[in-house]
């Protein structure tokens, strides 16, 4: 037993001192951390475990407050990076590279680092399987914006899914179910245009529901934006609401996902630029489609036709342009976000977790 020198070790309780003069041991010491806590706290505690009991519930509850936090600030940055990757912007918006254009430095890697974790964590809690693609993006590599291995005409501005099968212009029969849709929806989806048009002169405040111009002569009016329902446009444009609800690879749980009238006036146009992701396609439905429109994506030259759907891989290279005169009057085509063909349903539901809308 070890004894301590011979001095006055006096502790005051409620009850008077504790100990005096002599020397005490360590069988002493349970009774010496209980009565030394009670001025703390007013009520018994249980004699020797007490101060223990206490110290370890601090230490987790710090423990706890940390994990918490840490989560916090990731899924706040990753909405961050999100937004800073072009995807939560509309129809015409999107096709922009990164963020707000591709290459906002600073931001790439930060939301690239964020979506690689936030993948893996989802491979955690469920599993990797039939996911390869997705695997190997979150892994780094070629996956996510700016590896290596990408053509010099495809820059996605946030995810790469590696050896998805990729063209500037995806085949109709690819998502025949959704092209036959939309394209027998036409008729009111041209009406729901009529209904919320205005004369785009630019010299009157915007019209409810219209977002500002992207760029001279751009405007657009989103019915879905980043994944989100946009409520009071949905009911002023029933018909393309409808349609919508209809389709099976409409990209409606994820920031990815956008719907609505993109207009184009004579004049106006948009540079290259590139989408954020290779694992969407653009259906473009022509609604108003003058002469002198056209789109290039992957330096193949293509044009609208109204009452048909065109899909767009916009994550290569792409330019849109109206050389029409003022007598034309807009171009306008209702775009909506769909799944590339060849992504599997357990890499969809990895993404739609991944990047799921902001709540």
């Amino acid at each position: 037993m070890w004894k301590g020198r011979n001095q006055e070790a006096v502790i005051e309780g409620p009850g008077g001192e504790l100990g005096g003069p002599g020397s005490w041991g360590l069988e002493d010491a349970a009774g010496l951390l209980a009565r030394a806590s009670l001025p703390m706290f007013p009520w018994p505690l249980p004699l020797g475990s007490s101060a223990l009991t206490v110290l370890l519930g601090a230490l987790t509850s710090l423990f706890l407050w940390y994990c918490y936090r840490l989560g916090s600030q990731d899924m706040q940055a990753l909405g961050a990076g999100s937004r800073a990757g072009g995807v939560s912007g509309g129809p015409d918006v999107c096709s922009q590279t990164g963020p707000r254009g591709s290459g906002d430095p600073g931001e790439g890697p930060r939301a690239e680092g964020l979506v690689s974790r936030r993948l893996r964590a989802y491979a955690r809690r469920y599993s990797w399987a039939g996911m390869g693609r997705v695997r190997r993006a979150a892994h780094g590599g070629s996956g996510l914006a700016g590896g290596t291995g990408l053509l010099g005409i495809q820059r996605p501005g946030l995810l790469f899914l590696p050896d998805l099968p990729s063209s500037p212009f995806v085949p109709r029969d690819a998502q025949r179910h959704d092209v036959e849709l939309l394209q027998s929806s036409f008729p009111a989806i041209l009406r729901d245009f009529g209904a919320v048009s205005w004369d785009f002169s630019g010299t009157t405040p915007l019209p409810r529901g219209w977002s500002p111009p992207l760029a001279p002569g751009c405007y657009q009016l989103l019915l879905y934006q980043a994944g989100r329902c946009q409520p009071s446009n949905c009911r002023r444009c029933p018909g393309a609401y409808r349609a919508l609800r209809g389709l099976r690879s409409f990209m409606s749980a994820n920031t990815f996902g956008n719907a609505g009238f993109s207009v184009l006036l004579p004049g106006a146009r948009l540079e290259g630029r590139c989408g954020p992701t290779n694992a969407r396609v653009r259906c473009h439905l022509g609604l108003k489609i003058p002469p002198g429109c056209e789109l290039v994506v992957g330096g193949e030259p293509q044009c609208w036709a109204e009452g048909h759907c065109l899909l767009v891989d916009d994550s290569f290279l792409h330019t849109v342009a109206h050389n029409g005169s003022p007598e034309d009057g807009p171009r306008v085509v209702f775009i909506v976000d769909l799944w590339h063909p060849n992504v599997a349903g357990a890499e969809r539901q990895a993404l739609d977790f991944v990047f799921a809308p902001d709540p």
